[in-house]
């Protein structure tokens, strides 16, 4: 029954996650905020609303562990499995993708992470830090993408691609997706939180490895989707840019804000494993980031099974 609750949770936080980003873009273009801004500010920190429910309801029951368990286990599935299976499908045409100023900002924010882990417990002072740092990523991105835009004269806001926009959307639906989205968010994260901790004490294992697994492959779910969308339609800068984006917001966002609801202490199993898997993860990007080189099928596959192995590992 717990594993049902779970899955139950799980469904309502990803519907609700995505009408609430519907109608809060909706609503800002409508209020004439500029698509770009929605785009990159409204949009990404929506998208990262059930992460961010489920890293503070973990705090508040008293399930820490829960919260650091599901940032690394999202973040290592980000790497190995959200690209993974893509790529395994059909390929990462990544050879033209320049996304290495992103990349070196998410293995800063990593690098961060590992310093702020070793001094555990995580407080709200370590918590001001990273969300120092997630406002100030944020703010870089506006601005490169705004120079961007103004270099770029012929790129008009009605042509940027904003997700969930739709300029006909009447009042009455933007309103209904708000409410939807903001009851149902909590509902989710509760319900997920509640089963995810009932199901570690039944089988005696610890919230940790929950969050390292069931949690945080659940909610890399709506990144998995859009990836493959992605690679689907040979738009491997945005499958790449989509997972290093998410990361970060992880570790500076997510993090960050649930360390204003209590002390997050990291347990010496992930200070000794998981958080080292989750670093090598985010360096195997280097060649595909920096170096410019497709992910191919064999890549992929590779990644999948190095995610898979990881999964055994944890559980065992």
């Amino acid at each position: 029954m717990d594993f049902l609750i779970s899955i139950l949770g799980l469904i309502i936080l990803l519907l609700a996650g995505d009408v609430l980003v519907r109608g809060a873009v909706n609503a800002s273009l409508r209020l004439g905020v500029p698509a770009l801004i929605v785009s990159l500010t409204i949009v990404s920190i929506g998208t990262s609303t059930p992460e961010l429910l489920i890293a503070v309801g973990s705090v508040v029951n008293g399930v820490p562990g829960l919260a650091v368990g599901n940032v690394i286990g999202s973040n290592t599935a980000n790497v190995l499995l959200v690209l993974g299976l893509p790529a395994m499908m059909v390929g990462l045409n990544t050879k033209n993708c320049d996304t290495r100023q992103s990349y070196w900002q998410m293995l800063a924010a990593t690098a961060l992470f590992v310093v702020i882990a070793f001094l555990t417990p995580i407080t709200w002072l370590h918590g001001l830090v990273l969300l120092g740092g997630f406002v100030a990523f944020i703010g870089h991105a506006v601005y490169r993408a705004r120079s961007h835009q103004l270099a770029s004269p012929q790129l008009k806001n009605t042509e940027l691609e904003v997700e969930g926009a739709d300029p006909k959307m009447s009042w009455w639906r933007i309103s209904l997706y708000l409410i939807l989205g903001l009851a149902g968010l909590p509902l989710g994260a509760d319900l997920l939180v509640n089963s995810a901790t009932e199901i570690a004490r039944h089988f005696e294992i610890s919230e940790t490895v929950i969050g390292l697994t069931l949690v945080a492959v659940g909610t890399s779910l709506p990144e998995l989707a859009t990836t493959v969308a992605a690679a689907l339609r040979r738009q491997a800068d945005v499958a790449l840019g989509n997972v290093i984006g998410s990361n970060i917001a992880n570790i500076l966002g997510i993090l960050g804000m649930a360390a204003f609801f209590g002390n997050i202490p990291v347990s010496q199993s992930v200070l000794q494993f998981d958080l080292w898997v989750m670093v090598a993860a985010s360096l195997v990007l280097i060649p595909f980031a920096v170096g410019r080189r497709n992910i191919t099928r064999a890549w992929g596959a590779g990644f999948t099974a190095l995610y898979a192995i990881y999964v055994v590992c944890v559980l065992t």
